[in-house]
């Protein structure tokens, strides 16, 4: 089995780390474990992220001429599929599709989102290709129930819709945390971001008792992160950007992650810290849910009192680490992934 992956919002070999990177980089590692070559088709970035139809349409053009040097290496290979990683109205997949019809292959996606409230905004021939993408895939998988529901009820009459559950790229577990302090690890950018940082720090404002907070993380929102927390002093230590085994060994020695999750689509971060052990705090929201070991976590309307309610409640009474780690080894690793995408991609024909 020869399969062909692309990521058109960020390539999985992109210089700068983030939970995007990650999922397609973990992706590949469990489509490795199922198939003779996974090749990574092309590194074309489709993104536009501010509306800008011009950029689409000088895009839209760059696309088309890649498209027939990759007929002819797929024709080459041998590709018995092609796989495309989150296709949307800011990033669609303007490669897959074509290529995939040309050669005559099953075109499968993961993680798609119908955004048809953006049709005839300014990202209307972005929406409109992300909306085409979709509709031609044979299968597509989905992360969250969340994201489920609109694939569900749009789908065409060729095409399955199939669970996926975000996945950690491993085998089996690291080793348990030790115990410390609380954890944040989170890129540092304006929008959602930042609004998970403003909530942290409203939240670390009505916490009381003896604690410690330590952030990994960089980006363009540093200077206002690190206003936010001046006012803890000592007890908040910015760590800046840190490579995997830095992070690693935060975790190990941690005793929580607290980390809001203000509109973030379900959060690899979450997996992570679970996987060591680590009870998460954060905020019951759709996506974040479908990768928290089931408890009760405050809904978003509730703020920061919800937050630093919870974080209160897990130093105090911290849970059962073998119950997280166990919860992660049953549902958020590659095995489970391997299953699931091979159901999928039998179920599109390719063996």
């Amino acid at each position: 089995m020869h399969l062909a992956f692309y990521a058109p919002f960020k390539p999985p070999d992109h210089p700068v780390p983030s939970g995007e990177r990650a999922m397609a980089r973990a992706l590949i590692t469990a489509l490795e474990g199922i198939a003779d070559t996974v090749t990574l088709a092309s590194r074309f970035r489709s993104r536009d992220g501010a509306g800008v139809s011009a950029l689409q349409k000088e895009l839209r053009t760059e696309a088309d001429a890649l498209i027939p040097d990759l007929v002819a290496r797929g024709r080459q290979a041998g590709w018995h599929a092609w796989i495309s990683y989150h296709n949307y109205y800011k990033a669609p997949d303007l490669l897959g599709p074509a290529v995939a019809h040309t050669l005559g292959i099953p075109y499968l996606l993961v993680e798609a989102t119908r955004a048809r409230k953006r049709l005839n905004g300014p990202w209307d021939a972005f929406a409109r290709a992300a909306e085409a993408a979709s509709d031609a895939a044979r299968v597509i998988f989905y992360f969250t129930e969340h994201d489920a529901e609109s694939l569900l009820e749009l789908a065409p009459a060729h095409q399955s819709v199939m669970p996926l559950r975000p996945f950690l790229a491993r085998e089996d577990l690291p080793p348990a945390t030790n115990g410390g302090d609380m954890v944040t690890v989170a890129m540092m950018r304006p929008g959602d971001k930042l609004a998970s940082y403003e909530l942290l720090a409203d939240t670390l404002a009505l916490l009381e008792g003896d604690w410690r907070l330590r952030i990994a993380g960089d980006g363009d929102a540093r200077a206002q992160v690190a206003a936010l927390m001046a006012p803890f002093g000592d007890r908040v230590e910015l760590l800046g950007q840190c490579d995997a085994t830095t992070v690693e060994t935060l975790y190990q020695n941690a005793c929580a992650l607290l980390w809001p999750g203000v509109n973030e689509a379900f959060g690899m971060i979450y997996l992570e810290a679970q996987a060591y052990g680590l009870p998460v705090i954060a905020q019951d929201r759709p996506g974040v849910r479908d990768v928290l070991l089931p408890a009760s976590y405050p809904a978003p309307e509730e703020g920061a009192a919800g937050l630093a309610r919870l974080a209160s409640h897990t130093l105090a009474n911290p849970p059962d680490r073998d119950a997280l780690r166990a919860y992660i080894y049953a549902n958020h690793l590659l095995g489970s992934a391997r299953t699931a995408l091979g159901a999928g991609l039998a179920q599109a024909g390719v063996t």
